[in-house]
């Protein structure tokens, strides 16, 4: 099945034969050069047919599915891939600029501004 530039996020891509073993994937490579825990949420800013049809695979149903921002772990239950598999291509996509890595808590940890926000944001929600 090929992809064209019309893809839905809904529309499934073809994916590899489950004989691929996920290192193969991922180059033997298991760790991304970005910071993705689970709950990283992940965005296209300006999506690209001709970048899409060049992807690998699952590296294309990755930047498809994250035209709606989306988690890491809803990227890995939704494509049936191992989170580490997901981690190392998305950070492939985000060194490449295709997707956004939006910030999560982790990145504001000794910003005490932001970690007051937080704290009061919680305190107003009701009981």
């Amino acid at each position: 099945m090929t992809v064209s530039s019309d893809q839905s996020p809904d529309r499934p891509v073809k994916m590899r034969s489950r004989r691929i073993r996920p290192y193969a994937l991922t180059g033997g490579r298991t760790k991304s050069s970005h910071l993705l825990l689970v709950e990283t949420l992940i965005s296209v800013p300006r999506y690209d047919p001709s970048l899409a049809e060049a992807l690998m695979p699952e590296s294309r149903s990755l930047y498809e599915r994250a035209r709606e921002r989306s988690s890491i772990a809803e990227l890995s239950v939704g494509l049936d891939l191992p989170l580490g598999v997901v981690r190392v291509l998305i950070g492939d996509l985000a060194t490449q600029g295709a997707v956004f890595v939006h910030p999560t808590a982790h990145a504001y940890n000794h910003d005490t501004n932001v970690l007051e926000r937080i704290l009061d944001g919680l305190k107003r929600l009701p009981v």
